[in-house]
């Protein structure tokens, strides 16, 4: 297989346009509440998983060193705004780290920082792409097909674990829809007079207020 076969072989094309989408994501994320981000990324992550197993990534035969695009104020921006959505969900308690030989107890992780670091190595990759280089591009495949088997592959599966529990653990009355479309927290009370308690609680004070009303 020569050199462009390689390079622009479907494997590669296919991760490169799944990487585009997962950086795409991740820099919009100012722009997503927090059930946007969780539904959305929890599917991204492991579609990236799947293509990145699925590289066609030799050893270049000369070692050349790729630009890095990813600078460290871009990598602490894309970390800062993903915990700045997450709040207190973006810590969670993790044993598959190195750190955890040295420990009993589970390491504290972070998903904003798992992400940043996923983040950081497909878009140096993806931007070299960019460039059109085919020696540069065969490189930058190779190192992210390695960090991937070293390092971020775990990363992504630890974060995944971490996002399903965030979508799928959060109490339902964390939000609800009434008649008018609004959005609200049960409890409050909306704009348009209707009441957003739980069914429960509102069938409960209608009757006492008729036990109330029945004893004047």
């Amino acid at each position: 297989m020569i050199m462009d076969q390689k390079v622009f072989s479907k494997n590669n094309i296919e991760f490169v346009t799944v990487g585009v989408e997962y950086c795409s994501f991740i820099e919009r994320v100012t722009e997503l509440n927090k059930r946007e981000f969780t539904d959305t990324i929890i599917k991204i992550l492991p579609l990236l998983y799947l293509k990145a197993t699925l590289l066609d990534a030799e050893e270049p035969e000369i070692d050349i060193h790729p630009e890095q695009f990813v600078t460290e104020e871009v990598y602490e921006y894309v970390r800062n705004n993903i915990e700045g959505l997450l709040g207190n969900d973006d810590t969670y308690l993790e044993v598959f780290q190195a750190d955890m030989q040295y420990s009993e107890t589970p390491i504290v992780a972070s998903i904003s920082e798992g992400l940043a670091d996923i983040y950081q190595d497909i878009k140096d990759c993806i931007s070299v792409y960019r460039l059109g280089n085919e020696m540069t591009m065969q490189e930058a495949i190779f190192r992210c097909r390695e960090n991937f088997a070293t390092y971020w592959g775990q990363q992504l599966t630890n974060v995944l674990r971490a996002l399903h529990a965030i979508k799928y653990m959060l109490p339902e009355e964390e939000e609800h829809f009434c008649e008018c479309d609004h959005e609200h927290k049960h409890g409050e009370q909306c704009e348009c007079g209707h009441s957003h308690q739980p069914e429960i609680f509102t069938q409960r004070q209608e009757k006492w207020e008729d036990e109330l009303n029945g004893d004047e």
